[in-house]
């Protein structure tokens, strides 16, 4: 069964607005100053509700996403922003060359909360950031490690044994077997199978990041995810130390990471 911010648009946006409060927000200001004449991206921005509490603090916003509904929706919940000229929201792939042109080197802060483990050829795609980032710009990235217990996104099955804990994890034919047979919806068996094509590791993203000639700035595991206090009314606690420095071992038990790159 499907969680209740996969089913209420407004539920999830509200939720992405105060994860963003609590969580994103300082985080980021620990390497990063936020206010008046930061230009801040959300890459894969859904609903928008990452951005609110940026423009809020005087930043100017750009959210793009490749999913149209989401877009339209962001641009619902976000009129009075983007009326104000505060945020604009693009239906976009950043690609394009024309996307390119208008916002190379633009901004200071770029975000990618849940996204990047949902994004081919990560080894291509995180150095291409780099393009739109100015001088001293910083990039934000937040997602499920691989290997955790809900690491292939099952929690938006619909079927309650869709939802298990590390299943994922099984060969890629065994587990679209398992999601059939239990007869999840084909459009999850899709989705679900998208992120077990572009699944990322702490250590995997670490090396993309290194090779990419960017530097880790600030980086946090979390045992439980912040998000959590939202889907399972679980408050956020960091990793413990040990278990953060262990490679490989780490991404079983790390619900969540957030790093700062630049």
């Amino acid at each position: 069964m499907a969680l209740k911010q996969h089913l209420d648009d407004k539920v999830r946006f509200d939720q992405q607005v105060d994860n963003c409060r609590s969580d994103v927000m300082p985080f980021i200001e620990q390497t990063k100053p936020i206010g008046k004449g930061i230009n801040v991206m959300e890459m894969g921005c859904g609903e928008g509700g990452v951005m609110l509490p940026f423009a809020e603090r005087g930043c100017y916003c750009v959210g793009v996403d490749l999913d149209e509904i989401r877009t339209d929706l962001a641009k619902e919940f976000l009129k009075d922003e983007i009326a104000a000229g505060k945020i604009a929201i693009l239906y976009q792939n950043v690609y394009d060359q024309d996307f390119l042109d208008k916002y190379k080197g633009f901004f200071d802060i770029i975000i990618l909360k849940d996204v990047i483990e949902h994004i081919p050829n990560q080894e291509a795609f995180i150095p291409y950031l780099k393009t739109f980032l100015k001088e001293g710009g910083q990039i934000f990235f937040g997602f499920p490690p691989w290997y955790m217990p809900f690491g292939g996104h099952q929690q938006i099955a619909r079927h309650k044994l869709g939802m298990m804990p590390y299943y994922h994890i099984l060969p890629k034919p065994v587990y679209k077997g398992v999601l059939k047979m239990i007869g999840e919806d084909k459009g999850i068996i899709d989705e679900l199978m998208n992120v077990y094509d572009t699944r990322i590791t702490i250590e995997r993203f670490e090396r993309i990041v290194k090779k990419s000639g960017l530097k880790v700035l600030h980086k946090q595991h979390y045992l439980f995810n912040p998000i959590y206090r939202y889907k399972f009314g679980v408050k956020p606690r960091k990793q413990f130390g040990l278990i953060s420095a262990i490679p490989f071992f780490r991404n079983f038990l790390t619900t969540c990471v957030y790093y700062t790159v630049g």
